[in-house]
């Protein structure tokens, strides 16, 4: 049995949700059908003809991409014109494109920190932060010998995580008193009759967004026909997500150092590094894509050097007169690194629900770029 391509997007949003997308990006659904089934689904940077050749090769009519290939209102599609005659082609073909763009950067496990673990970072924060999670607490009242069950379920769903702890729950027994009255099927007790039962008070923290998916789960991993539980807003400070990362080298080393390991690792056409080869380096900032517009953010962190792509003419000269060092490794060698993970990610759950599809990483690197 093969997922539906609405079935992947819920996956791919649960690994970076769309609603944390910076303003104005086009994010999501660029075209196609979201109920048509997907033996295969191929990950790739950007869109493009080799990309379209090769998802038709493999059979995988579903293709996802970091960046969106249509990124403004489409006034027509003119035949002539190379871009929208490759989307007519895809159309003709059934291919469906979905992008997770700056949702993707700003994801816990996503572009730079992704990144940032390739090149041996620890103790990682956001660089950049864009916002903070909403978090709620849930009391569940389940009857005694069932409260594991309701815990795994809501641990399942996402609730009772803290950090990289789950199951996180606090449980007090009481006694729960109720009344059945005419037409209930009760799992305990009998209708007309006040019952009294050993009952675990079950209290768990949950983030807002899954709200739905969690009660869900609670109420079916719940043996009661009516499930009582309570739901309080919290003022405590959920997880930050945002754009980079900052972070210590997991060893000693020097800009020369971390310059041969971006190669090694990364593997870009051009590395440019600007610095003191010798400069020793205690702080690392690093962000997947064009990272120019955050020099400023890599020097008030206090980095001593910052990883990126992109990185423009006159930000380099500010980055170098401030003592920042800068190593631009190119845009798409600093983000191809995260489709491999997401890659994983969709496998894992693919086959956790049952599901044959495929997931494959893109083989063609259709640079716009090359070196002479």
């Amino acid at each position: 049995m093969f997922a539906a391509g609405c079935d992947l997007v819920s996956y791919i949003d649960e690994f970076a949700p769309q609603v944390r997308a910076l303003e104005g990006d086009p994010t999501g659904l660029q075209w196609g059908d979201l109920s048509q089934e997907v033996p295969a689904v191929l990950l790739a940077l950007d869109f493009s003809e080799m990309v379209l050749a090769e998802a038709l090769r493999v059979g995988a009519p579903f293709i996802f991409t970091h960046h969106p290939f249509i990124f403004g209102p489409l006034g027509k599609l003119d035949l002539n014109n190379k871009h929208d005659a490759l989307i007519v082609q895809a159309l003709k073909e059934d291919i469906t494109l979905f992008s997770a763009h700056t949702d993707l950067d700003v994801a816990p496990f996503g572009v730079s920190q992704v990144l940032g673990e390739l090149l041996g970072l620890k103790n990682m924060q956001v660089l950049a932060p864009t916002g903070r999670e909403e978090l709620e607490k849930l009391v569940v009242f389940v009857p005694e010998g069932h409260e594991d069950k309701v815990r795994d379920a809501l641990a399942k769903a996402g609730a009772g995580w803290i950090g990289n702890y789950s199951h996180c729950t606090y449980q007090l027994l009481g006694t729960g008193t109720f009344l059945p009255r005419e037409g209930t099927s009760p799992f305990i007790g009998s209708s007309g009759r006040l019952e009294k039962v050993s009952e675990y008070r079950l209290e768990t923290i949950l983030e807002r967004r899954n709200r739905k998916k969690i009660l869900e789960a609670m109420q079916k991993a719940h043996p009661y026909e009516e499930v009582a539980y309570d739901l309080y807003p919290l003022s405590n400070e959920g997880q930050v997500w945002g754009l980079g990362r900052i972070g210590e080298p997991a060893e000693k080393t020097t800009l020369k150092k971390l310059a041969k390991r971006c190669r090694e690792q990364l593997k870009p056409d051009v590395l440019r590094v600007l610095g003191d080869p010798e400069k020793r380096i205690e702080k690392i900032a690093v962000l997947g894509g064009s990272g120019s517009d955050y020099v400023e953010h890599a020097l008030q962190s206090g980095a001593d050097v910052f990883i990126s792509g992109d990185i423009k003419y006159h930000d380099a000269w500010k980055a170098y007169h401030s003592g920042l060092a800068l190593i631009d490794a190119g845009h798409d060698a600093t983000e191809r690194p995260v489709l491999p993970v997401l890659a994983d990610y969709l496998r894992q759950r693919l086959e956790e629900t049952g599901f044959d599809t495929k997931v494959l990483v893109s083989r063609k690197l259709d640079k716009m770029w090359y070196t002479v």
